[in-house]
């Protein structure tokens, strides 16, 4: 089959022929039609994660339809259309059965500690555990963020934060997962103020019916003042010390905090204003993944049309074009919202 690989970080990513994939006992071969480029590639790209062994085939966010499955799968069968969150969870540990698998401690992850969906086929393990079946209605270019961007947006919003119809909800890097956690506060009948460098960012999220403000030294105040006395919610959609800290610093009295975007390199232990924190009684909240019993909801929403996913996908190249795609992240993105690569 055909994947996008790498064989030394920051070396350049290249098509190439790899082997056929083996299909696990409890596992599923999936032909990949559409898969995200996301920033957590660029990462792993550069070497980031630890959990990355070269040569490595990225990429995480993937839908498409069930070529294979293994002799103890039986929830799914050829030709069924999923997809599936970027955590892979065990099935059987306590989070499993208790039904948090996004924080199940044998997780395993495509395009991390798994060869990915920058290819034509991709494996998802515990395919009766972590497969998700995907309507027909929803568009293959679309779903692919489900996985991670969309999905990660909406348990954030959804779960971690608990947004409430009225509520005033900040958030902090308006890039693919941002875009999402906007589009996901409005559908919940939150106040959206949405944060960002780049202009075309803020125009994007302007359209989808959030208040715009351009990133800048004072912007926790910023916020604070529009909000009248403070944001209900903030979330960091970005991952840098810089948006965490002031995340929480545009928090009313008792507001939530949700850390979505990952801190990594030299952000990755922040300074934080826990005295604010206390003397607030503000809540800092971690978000990872989807679960998978969520994307019922998810799902729901979106066939209903109270979620429309068009916002989050800014450019549909070929998967050709994954290796410029990868370099690209080098620079800030030149568009707003997802890029997505088309394998079929």
């Amino acid at each position: 089959m055909r994947a996008v690989r790498f064989e030394a970080f920051r070396g350049m990513p290249e098509l190439v022929e790899v082997p056929s994939l083996a299909c696990p006992p409890r596992g599923a071969v999936i032909t990949v039609h559409a898969t995200g480029v996301c920033r957590s590639d660029w990462h792993a790209w550069q070497g980031h994660d630890d959990s990355v062994l070269l040569p490595h085939i990225p990429g995480h966010e993937f839908a498409g339809v069930v070529a294979e499955v293994g002799d103890e799968v039986t929830r799914f069968t050829v030709g069924d259309r999923v997809t599936a969150p970027f955590i892979l969870a065990c099935g059987r540990c306590a989070q499993c059965l208790a039904g948090t698998p996004q924080v199940c401690p044998e997780q395993r992850q495509p395009g991390f500690d798994l060869p990915g969906a920058w290819a034509e086929q991709v494996v998802v393990i515990e395919a009766d555990h972590n497969l998700v079946a995907l309507p027909d209605g929803i568009d293959m270019t679309l779903a692919a963020g489900l996985g991670c961007r969309v999905g990660t947006a909406h348990h954030a919003v959804r779960a971690q934060a608990a947004v409430q119809p009225g509520e005033q909800v900040a958030v902090f890097g308006c890039g693919g997962l941002g875009l999402a956690c906007v589009m996901i506060a409005l559908a919940a009948g939150a106040e959206v103020i949405a944060v960002d460098v780049s202009p075309r960012a803020l125009t994007a999220a302007e359209a989808l019916g959030a208040t715009a403000l351009p990133s800048s030294p004072d912007i926790a105040a910023q916020v604070r003042e529009v909000t009248g006395g403070g944001a209900h919610v903030s979330l960091d959609a970005l991952g840098s010390a810089t948006t965490a800290r002031a995340g929480i610093e545009s928090l009313r009295p008792r507001g939530r905090h949700v850390q979505v975007g990952l801190l990594l390199g030299e952000d990755a232990d922040p300074s934080l204003p826990i005295g604010r924190v206390i003397a607030q009684e503000l809540q800092i909240l971690g978000s990872h993944g989807l679960a998978v019993a969520e994307y019922g909801e998810l799902l729901a929403e979106i066939a209903s049309g109270r979620l429309d996913l068009a916002g989050t996908v800014g450019r549909v190249i070929d998967a050709e074009q994954l290796p410029a795609a990868m370099i690209a992240m080098d620079q800030p993105p030149t568009s707003a919202g997802m890029t997505v690569a088309r394998w079929v």
